[in-house]
């Protein structure tokens, strides 16, 4: 029986990328993973945007929120056995103490919410992101996990965020 894993996106807002990585992954890896999302800011709500993007797909967002990084930094929150920052101030940030001690990687993503434009060219950005997003993690979907050693799966996981 393969095992189950908990990854942790984080951003600084919480609020678009790590919130459309989280459903992407509990969506696509259904059994295996639990996603989450949090910030080390979180802005209160999730983009309007990014909800958009998540139900175009046929994802569902209902418990979707954003929430502070803190919540999954307690004693009693689930242990991660992943951790990835979506955004380049998360990366840059003194990340806290995860319980269990995950592996950690920056999936760097351009903030589609920092796009200034027309209403076309912010949904774009958005569905760039998605993209993107959805694609990085097909990737880490399709890594052995079960099957590679730790060394391995770092460089696997580092390689996806450079894609």
């Amino acid at each position: 029986m393969p095992r189950h894993y908990n990854v942790l996106f984080l951003c600084t807002g919480n609020s678009a990328r790590s919130i459309m990585a989280e459903a992407i992954l509990n969506q696509r890896g259904k059994g295996q993973f639990t996603a989450y999302s949090a910030g080390s800011h979180p802005s209160g709500q999730p983009r309007l945007e990014a909800l958009k993007q998540i139900e175009c797909a046929g994802m569902p967002t209902s418990g979707l929120r954003s929430k502070s990084w803190d919540e999954f930094a307690a004693r009693e929150s689930p242990k991660m056995d992943f951790v990835f920052t979506v955004c380049d101030n998360a990366a840059n940030e003194q990340c806290p103490y995860w319980p269990g001690q995950p592996m950690t990687s920056h999936w760097g993503i351009p903030d589609p919410a920092a796009v200034k434009g027309t209403p076309k060219e912010i949904a774009r950005a958005f569905r760039d992101a998605f993209v993107v997003l959805d694609r990085r993690i097909g990737l880490f979907l399709s890594l052995p996990l079960t099957t590679l050693d730790q060394l391995a799966i770092k460089r696997e996981v580092e390689n996806i965020g450079r894609s």
